[in-house]
């Protein structure tokens, strides 16, 4: 069984929710961050901007940018897509 990386973050009401992260990708010179919930049974992900505070610590911040979240997405999607061909055709050279 694969070891899934998880991060814990509280949500608006305080409360911890543990996320998988699915993936770290790099666009325009920002990097993000995309998670998904481990309680939730829906397909939903969120994109998060890893930003540095003062203090030089990375935390993420929300994409509130439409227009931003959407090039983070066809990013994501395209590198899901890409990753998706490549495994046909490794599982192809194979038999």
């Amino acid at each position: 069984m694969e070891d899934r990386e998880t991060i814990t973050l509280l949500d608006e009401n305080g409360q911890q929710v543990e996320f998988e992260v699915l993936g770290v990708i790099t666009v325009e010179d920002s990097d993000y961050v995309i998670l998904a919930p481990l309680d939730e049974e829906d397909d939903q992900a969120y994109i998060f901007r890893i930003d540095t505070d003062e203090n030089g610590e990375e935390i993420l911040s929300v994409v509130e940018d439409d227009e931003e979240f959407e090039m983070i997405r066809d990013a994501w999607e395209t590198l899901c897509e890409d990753e998706l061909v490549f495994d046909v055709e490794d599982d192809f050279d194979q038999e």
